[in-house]
């Protein structure tokens, strides 16, 4: 393989690749999130329950997101596949059905859309991550991720922004077709700006009758599985997930049912300065992880590790609160810490696997994550606030969210489990 490898690409290349991504990305979760703040106005509208908001905003989505993200992964994999047209064909069909999110008049409509929207995006982020990391020397691998995952954030923070004041202003059906054409239009973008250097590669080799190396799916799984740090880094990956879902969700609905804050106002307070935590908290996480992992590279998982944590009584404590203010206040810390994960866990589960299947473990990652996060976190608390409706009344979200806040401790242990073994691990595959 060496003789058919590309030549080292220049730092713009990966600047152009990380700026254009990045973008793409805070699409995608802008897209994926905003249900969240409308989740009350949608509620109020459609005369829903907390679990069928559960099911709406969590496994609807993260159902068909995960199941197809296995099989688009393996077709990333593929060296001839075109990266970049991957990305953008999935582009179009979810921000497509995002402005189809607005169209519904029923639950069932709502559902068949949102599972439209998982449809589309489950075609981004493991071709995304191949990509970052073919073209991210190992030593910046981290970073480079962590900026890619800054798209979380943004989008989160754009979803509430946006979301909550185009409901106040013109209704949530409203909000769900503006933030989803311009994505269409986003896709002609990145088909003119990316190229794919595997790609080419691949055709070169193929004219010179020198097919290039690729796994069957049983190597592949063999390949992923094989790792004990990535087997336990899809557990701590899970495990924050659904935390940091579950708690997406149902922070939003709480500052809105418990606190009396309008989808707006929520939008505005919770977007903006959860936002600006998380994005410090995903670039910290990123840049940590490259900086002390340069000294040992167990270090990699140590924020994250350290971060759910200690995030834990500061999380209680936001939740106590009865004045918003300090409760948001308080909340900051929380996200910032929860945030510092993405870059490091994305970046090792790159570095534990061949090339040949490294679209193949941010699947199976992200399939996990999403399953479990996505899919059950906010479905479990919605019905876990319904059980206790009944004893709790309208406080039922609080107390709900005093059991997410101590699930931290999960993500945490799982985290300090993988990194104990990242050293040996790394040093057999190499870079």
């Amino acid at each position: 393989m060496n003789e058919q490898a590309e030549p080292a690409p220049k730092p713009q290349s990966l600047r152009l690749v990380l700026a254009v991504l990045l973008v793409v990305y805070v699409f995608n979760f802008l897209d994926r999130q905003i249900v969240n703040i409308l989740a009350e106005p949608i509620r109020r509208d459609l005369d829903l329950s907390d679990t069928q908001i559960g099911l709406m905003t969590g496994i609807a989505f993260a159902a068909f997101y995960t199941f197809l993200g296995i099989p688009i992964a393996r077709f990333a994999d593929k060296p001839t596949t075109n990266r970049v047209g991957l990305i953008a064909g999935a582009l179009v069909i979810w921000s497509g059905m995002t402005a189809l999110c607005g169209q519904a008049q029923s639950f069932l409509q709502l559902l068949l859309a949102r599972i439209g929207v998982g449809v589309g995006e489950a075609g981004c982020s493991p071709a995304a991550h191949s990509l970052i990391a073919d073209l991210a020397p190992p030593e910046k691998r981290a970073s480079a991720m962590a900026i890619y995952a800054l798209g979380i954030p943004v989008g989160t923070l754009l979803g509430m922004l946006i979301g909550g004041l185009l409901a106040d202003a013109y209704g949530w059906r409203m909000a769900f077709v503006v933030v989803g054409l311009p994505g269409v239009l986003l896709a002609g973008a990145v088909i003119l700006l990316l190229r794919d250097p595997r790609r080419a590669a691949a055709l070169r080799a193929a004219t010179a009758a020198q097919p290039l190396r690729t796994l069957s799916n049983r190597e592949a799984l063999a390949e992923i599985l094989g790792s004990r740090a990535y087997v336990l880094l899809v557990a701590a990956g899970s495990a924050a997930a659904f935390l940091s879902y579950g708690k997406a969700t149902w922070t939003t609905i709480f500052f809105q049912r418990t606190h009396g804050l309008s989808a707006g106002e929520t939008g505005f307070w919770f977007g903006i300065w959860g936002g600006i935590a998380a994005i410090i908290g995903t670039f910290a996480g990123g840049w940590l992880a490259d900086r002390f992992g340069k000294v040992n590279r167990q270090h990699v998982l140590t924020a994250p590790a350290i971060g759910f944590a200690a995030a834990v009584p500061l999380a209680i404590a936001s939740y106590f609160m009865t004045d918003w203010r300090w409760a948001l206040a308080l909340l900051m810390i929380p996200t910032l810490l929860n945030s510092l994960y993405y870059g490091p866990c994305f970046s090792s589960a790159q570095g534990l696997v061949k090339p040949e299947a490294r679209a193949m473990a941010s699947a199976v990652l992200l399939f996990s994550q999403n399953l479990i996060g996505l899919g059950l976190g906010p479905l479990f608390f919605g019905m876990l606030s319904d059980w206790i409706k009944p004893v709790a009344g309208d406080e039922s979200v609080r107390w709900v969210l005093y059991g997410a806040a101590i699930i931290g401790f999960v993500p945490a242990y799982f985290f300090w489990r993988a990194s104990l073994r990242l050293n040996e691990e790394l040093d057999k595959k190499g870079p």
